[in-house]
């Protein structure tokens, strides 16, 4: 992360302190009205474990996505086996962000799974049970998540709360699948 993009942001925030109060517009059509819970000025905080790289921002102000924090956010969700990453679908990061806030936590999302190349995913599956072929982590629309402080039972049930994508309870391997796509819940 610059300096010019920590300025910057603190910049946006603090001619915007006092609007977090008054409820934000869908920031896509169709929006659940859970995920306009998110407020005028909607943070994600996220640690990937496997490469050792967090992000704590503020990306969405006032109906604008920040584009320098989506550009962050892309490069953290990267298929980092493979290095290779992709624009992630914003519907999924407010669903992260919705999710958090109902949980009332200010721990960072543990992102065990982002973006997949196909050959990633390809190789996943030989070798692990539950990835499914046409995963939508190879649209950059899903999030494999985990948090020390909430049981996947807790992140599951604000994740349906949400009613705005799929989510998948995955308890023996620890962790909660958020996506963008349909409507639906399982349990991996």
């Amino acid at each position: 992360m610059t300096e010019t993009s920590i300025v910057s942001r603190r910049n946006v925030l603090g001619g915007l302190v006092g609007l977090s109060a008054i409820a934000a517009a869908p920031s896509f059509a169709g929006t659940p009205g859970v995920l306009t819970g998110a407020g005028d000025i909607r943070s994600i905080k996220i640690y990937n474990p496997r490469t050792g790289e967090r992000l704590d921002s503020v990306y969405w102000v006032e109906g604008e996505y920040i584009p320098q924090v989506l550009d962050e956010i892309n490069f953290l969700f990267r298929d980092w086996r493979r290095n290779e990453l992709r624009a992630v679908d914003v519907r999924t990061i407010d669903i992260m962000a919705a999710a958090s806030r109902m949980m009332d936590t200010t721990e960072p999302y543990q992102l065990m799974s982002g973006y997949r190349s196909p050959e990633t995913n390809n190789a996943l599956r030989a070798t692990t049970r539950g990835v499914a072929r046409n995963s939508y982590h190879m649209r950059a629309m899903a999030a494999d998540l985990r948090l020390s402080t909430r049981s996947v039972q807790n992140m599951y049930q604000a994740g349906v709360a949400c009613n705005a994508g799929g989510v998948g309870r995955y308890s023996r391997s620890n962790f909660v699948h958020f996506d963008c796509g349909p409507v639906r819940t399982w349990r991996g």
